[in-house]
């Protein structure tokens, strides 16, 4: 009996310790949100008043505006391709035994462990010695080189496990690779599908350093905040546009994540 009250008993020290990690992890980026309801140009406390008036602000700045539909622009279409690629690649390595396909696999997730700073440098390079000027492609070709890892190990797992009986019996009712591929196989991972769409577009669309370093006169969202920091004046509507992108991006990454695992669980025998 003491054996089963002591089984039953909760790990409270394990709790306090993941909530104070959460706590020491997060506890700064709350503070982003309180800060941009205060009224007073100088960040700290005592609050001289709540306010919403930066986030008015937001709606008069035409070269904000201007910063967001760019990064708007880039980011859709980073995420479109990545995830076409995505698709493609992650059906191609999980369905056919590929020579060497590990070391594909490898290589093509070798974006996600090279440092920010080295990629950006090194596209930097790459695009001066062809001769292409910085542009808001440039960035666009910088952020599908990160977003395609994410986009790959999110379709990899949704086509594990997928029953290839479906795609025996629509090849042998007469369908081809393609229309299978469609009609199919398209249907049951689309699910991951919109979950890769979702997560390369905050991904593409919160990205600075690439940025940074890839664009040319007309820059993303981030890269704007990064210039606004050099006058106080503009800090706290900076931190009304964290605040709105960092809600954005929990909220769509959520999203992302649920839609990954839809239909993943099998049910439980009766």
């Amino acid at each position: 009996m003491t054996t089963a009250v002591a089984a039953r008993k909760r790990p409270w020290g394990l709790y306090l310790y993941a909530a104070l990690f959460l706590l020491f992890l997060y506890g700064p980026v709350l503070l982003l949100p309180i800060f941009s309801l205060n009224d007073s140009t100088i960040i700290a406390f005592p609050f001289k008043g709540l306010t919403f008036r930066w986030y008015r602000e937001l709606a008069n700045d035409d070269q904000l505006i201007m910063a967001l539909f760019a990064s708007l622009r880039v980011a859709v279409s980073v995420a479109v391709v990545a995830t076409a690629l995505g698709v493609a690649s992650g059906w191609a390595l999980s369905r056919y035994r590929i020579p060497g396909s590990r070391p594909i696999f490898g290589f093509m997730m070798l974006p996600l462990v090279v440092p920010g700073l080295i990629l950006g440098v090194s596209l930097l390079i790459v695009a001066g010695a062809l001769g292409v000027k910085p542009s808001l492609m440039t960035v666009a070709v910088g952020h599908m080189i990160l977003c395609l890892p994410f986009s790959l190990a999110v379709m990899m797992s949704r086509f594990e496990g997928f029953d290839r009986s479906l795609e025996e019996a629509s090849r042998d009712l007469g369908e081809g690779p393609v229309s299978t591929f469609f009609r199919i196989i398209l249907p049951i991972a689309l699910p991951g599908v919109l979950s890769s769409l979702l997560m390369t577009f905050t991904i593409s669309f919160d990205e600075f350093v690439l940025s940074f370093f890839l664009s040319g006169s007309q820059a993303t969202l981030p890269v704007y905040m990064w210039a606004q920091l050099r006058f106080p004046q503009k800090l706290p509507s900076v931190l009304a546009l964290a605040s709105l992108i960092l809600l954005s991006s929990f909220l769509l990454v959520t999203l992302a994540e649920r839609l990954r695992n839809m239909g993943k669980h099998e049910r439980k025998p009766a």
